[in-house]
């Protein structure tokens, strides 16, 4: 495999959609093979460059059935990077809760569960991933992502490669319902006066005028956003110098309906401005 040509790792917690996300993949045109053991990995990128595959957009699913996973994996992206090839990891999540709940549904025992309980072997995998995760390119939470809200994302994300530049993620939430866990920056916007005691104001969001007009009206918001755009811009040129593709930028105010909204959808705008790629998505309207 030709130096200068890059390799997708897709990988992550049993249940939370690896397989949905290489199917994603191979809709965009990736070549990606599934299940495929870390000790792999190297002779897998060297073939897809004897067949002359397109250039970055070759990837491989890797899971923890791998005994020697996290040792395996590492040695192998060294040995990827030694060779001049770069190397991008996802790494897919969820919440016990929710990988609980997949489970139970298709009626199906975690893989390292053995005699135990299901949530004896996902916190096992955890432990055994926590590495991994944590020197992720790409981390995607999709405890509330249906198989279509997934695929989607992968395609945001993917379906631009041959734009080069940092893709940004801005994600409007409520801090009562927990951090966004994929989430690289989270910034907090209760400093604002709370629309939600506007009784005109309280069933609308964010999304609407008046309360957009009424959050960004308010002392400290300009303010707010003009010191957020340069911490921004310093951040994404680090991102850039260390190679990073993606980030995700958590907005978040109490319910995650009014302030957090509208003050994503500001970040958003001033950073497309400046020639980024940008989603925006507000995981809690409609929740309360």
């Amino acid at each position: 495999m030709s130096a200068g040509r890059s390799f997708v790792i897709v990988t992550g917690m049993s249940g939370a959609g690896r397989s949905t996300a290489a199917k994603a993949l191979e809709d965009l045109g990736w070549f990606v093979i599934d299940n495929l053991p870390p000790g792999l990995l190297f002779a897998m990128a060297e073939e897809a460059g004897k067949v002359k595959l397109a250039a970055d957009k070759v990837a491989a699913v890797v899971d923890v059935r791998s005994l020697a996973f996290t040792t395996d994996l590492n040695a192998a992206i060294e040995e990827l990077e030694a060779r001049g090839v770069g190397v991008r990891v996802v790494f897919l999540e969820a919440s016990d809760e929710e990988l609980v709940r997949r489970f139970e549904n298709v009626r199906r025992p975690h893989p390292l569960q053995g005699e135990g309980r299901l949530v004896d072997g996902i916190a096992r995998e955890r432990g055994i991933l926590r590495e991994v995760r944590a020197n992720a390119d790409l981390v995607i939470d999709t405890s509330s992502h249906n198989v279509h809200e997934l695929r989607n994302k992968i395609v945001a994300y993917f379906g631009g490669e041959d734009r080069p530049g940092l893709r940004v993620n801005v994600v409007s939430f409520g801090f009562k319902y927990g951090l966004p866990v994929d989430a690289d920056l989270v910034v907090d916007c209760r400093f604002l006066p709370n629309p939600h005691w506007v009784p005109d104001l309280r069933p609308m969001n964010g999304l609407d005028t008046p309360v957009r007009d009424y959050v960004l009206g308010q002392p400290g918001a300009k303010e707010f956003l003009d010191a957020y755009e340069e911490v921004l811009r310093v951040v994404a040129a680090g991102y850039a110098r260390e190679g990073k593709s993606y980030a995700t930028l958590a907005v978040g105010c109490t319910g995650g309906k009014h302030r957090s909204v509208a003050m994503a959808e500001q970040v958003a705008a001033r950073l497309r401005d400046r020639g980024m790629e940008v989603q925006v998505s507000h995981r809690d309207v409609g929740r309360e």
